[in-house]
């Protein structure tokens, strides 16, 4: 099999086919898009390949048919016919002022405009692009494609500001106001970010705009299959653990075929290391200070449930953890059912252990850990289970507990919430990319936490109690048969009941049993 090169960082679809990369074949579904309708929406987390496959649809329209050669969109496209292409990008820059993002707007636009060989004379952004695509229209018979790229970035870049935040949604609400007044000059419509704003708030009066995030046929539409890594990959993947990278890095969801991020699985296949690569490039900040404010008990993170408004729910006025998690890619849709007609819920979890490990390891700062005492605890924990050592399980645990400084218990919120010292618990072991589950369900009950390491499996359930040792963990345990659902030919079985003392603020009790 033929070696290619690996398009690490490189979102221009005339690069990857002149430069002999290795391309996964999206152009089959754009046409596909092409031929369903006029104007969309999508919302993928960052990374996704949303800017390369924009701009496979910008080399589509304009006819470029050379670099189509062999793929799917060669013989079902009609080259004779070229369209103009007004793409407009805000993924590569930043604004600070609504001044600023105008002024970036009109840049993009007077590239087009010098491009084409025309002159834009309107001042302002809204009527500078209302002219650009009646004067495309004009000069080449065929109506205008309008491509938007992170067309809510310049908003996420400052949603810890929010009177900044409101005057970027301002601003671009101008702009995509156009799209509507537009129409009949238009072509073909296409708009992807992050998060989905509310019409309402950003795309007034663009009812039109068909929004196909969580549409099944097109979950694969970015990111790649576990069939486009075992096929257009192929030569890259002697000695891969499969099982290994599915697990990792695979299980992105909306509603149709999970995908791998691709930004993951290009540095994977070039450096044949599992490591954090796409929730390195961006730390959450925002998201564990929102997380914290609100309470959240990090296990429930791992199986969460939401309504489907919930989910789309996003204005810089109104931010829902559940919307910014599964919106941002930290969360994913597991299960999605009709509980009535027209009434959905979804069921979110983490995608991979990739995410899981990472968002827990961010969390910790959140619960009260500084990074160099998580790091050793964490290890030690590790160590401990890995070894099936009790004892050494039993004092890090401990340790974990004293190491949290009084004063940050006593002036955080979160300290309050019962559910915190088993978030700190289950965020340590999550940090590590551990083989959790969060409230397994038994026909006796749930099980706060189950553990699997190899050749053991651990059960923990956790209480709070008024300072003394009540002995109710371990014995719910032991009482409902919990270590049935875990116990495997050749898996030792473990029972831990943990209790922790609401003035004492550590572990009271610490009992366990073998199964």
């Amino acid at each position: 099999m033929t070696r290619k090169t690996l398009p690490i960082g490189i979102q221009t679809f005339r690069e990857i086919r002149e430069d002999g990369c290795y391309y996964v074949d999206k152009t089959g579904m754009a046409v596909d898009l092409v031929q369903s309708g006029k104007a969309f929406f999508l919302s993928r987390p960052r990374r996704f390949g949303k800017s390369l496959f924009l701009d496979t649809l910008k080399d589509l329209f304009e006819g470029n048919r050379e670099r189509f050669t062999g793929l799917a969109a060669e013989s079902r496209w009609d080259w004779s016919v070229r369209y103009p292409v007004v793409r407009l990008s805000f993924g590569g820059g930043q604004a600070f002022s609504r001044e600023d993002l105008q002024g970036w707007i009109l840049r993009q636009l007077e590239e087009v405009e010098t491009e084409c060989g025309l002159i834009g004379r309107a001042q302002d952004t809204r009527g500078r692009l209302h002219q650009l695509i009646q004067a495309l229209h004009r000069k080449s018979g065929q109506r205008v494609v309008v491509l938007v790229d992170e067309y809510d970035k310049p908003i996420l870049d400052h949603l810890e500001q929010p009177d900044l935040a409101r005057q970027m949604r301002d601003a671009l609400r101008d702009i995509y106001g156009v799209l509507k007044d537009a129409d009949a000059h238009l072509k073909f419509v296409f708009l992807t970010g992050v998060s989905k704003f509310s019409k309402v708030s950003l795309f007034s009066g663009l009812n039109h705009l068909r929004d196909i995030t969580l549409d099944a046929r097109w979950s694969a539409l970015c990111g790649y299959t576990q069939e486009d890594l075992e096929t257009v990959f192929a030569p890259e993947l002697d000695a891969v653990d499969l099982y290994a990278v599915r697990r990792w890095y695979n299980g992105y969801n909306w509603l149709g075929t999970a995908v791998y991020n691709p930004f993951d699985v290009l540095l994977f296949l070039e450096s044949k290391q599992f490591r954090p690569y796409w929730f390195e490039t961006g730390t959450p900040s925002f998201l564990v200070a929102l997380l914290a404010r609100r309470g959240f008990f990090s296990p429930d993170l791992a199986k969460r449930r939401t309504r489907a408004e919930i989910m789309s729910a996003f204005d810089v006025d109104h931010i829902e953890p559940e919307a910014l998690l599964w919106q941002t890619g930290y969360l994913t849709i597991h299960d999605a059912r009709e509980i009535a007609t027209g009434s959905w819920v979804y069921t979110l979890g983490y995608p991979n252990r990739e995410v899981e490990a990472s968002l827990n390891l961010s969390l910790l700062p959140a619960l009260g850990q500084t990074a160099g005492a998580a790091s050793d605890l964490t290890i030690q924990l590790t160590e401990a289970l890995l070894a099936g050592n009790l004892d050494a399980l039993r004092d890090a645990t401990y340790r974990l507990f004293a190491s949290i400084p009084h004063d940050w218990l006593r002036n955080n919120p979160i300290a309050r919430f019962e559910g915190y010292y088993a978030s700190v618990f289950y965020s340590h072991l999550a940090a590590l990319g551990l083989d959790l589950r969060v409230e397994d369900a038994t026909n006796k009950g749930r099980i706060d936490l189950t553990l699997r390491v190899p050749g053991r499996a651990y059960v923990f359930e956790f209480k709070v109690v008024d300072d003394q040792p009540e002995g109710q963990a371990l014995a719910q345990i032991l009482a409902r048969g919990y270590a049935d659902k875990v116990r495997q030919p050749g898996t030792h079985v473990t029972l831990v009941g943990i209790e922790f003392g609401r003035a004492e603020r550590n572990v009271v009790a610490f009992e366990v049993a073998e199964a």
